[in-house]
């Protein structure tokens, strides 16, 4: 299973898994205390959901804590890849 987050704009991203888009990835706001949440496009039961996910909605502190747990998620930003 591989992992990119697609940048829509600041703040927000599509999370495709092999290729298919599964979830979102957005930003609360833009303070330092912002949260950042993937969620599920689609709720399943626990068992059938795709791995690391175990609820369809998650919450992180920043972008990394998100990129780390969604396995080190190749990034797409417009006009180009990082």
């Amino acid at each position: 299973m591989t992992y990119e987050l697609s940048q829509l704009a600041p703040g927000s991203y599509d999370v495709l898994l092999d290729g298919t888009v599964v979830a979102s990835l957005v930003r609360s706001d833009q303070t330092e205390s912002s949260i950042w949440t993937v969620e599920l496009l689609e709720e399943g039961l626990p068992g059938s959901m795709p791995k690391p996910f175990t609820k369809p909605e998650h919450t992180f502190g920043s972008l990394g804590e998100a990129w780390q747990w969604l396995r080190g998620a190749r990034i797409n930003y417009p006009g180009g890849e990082a």
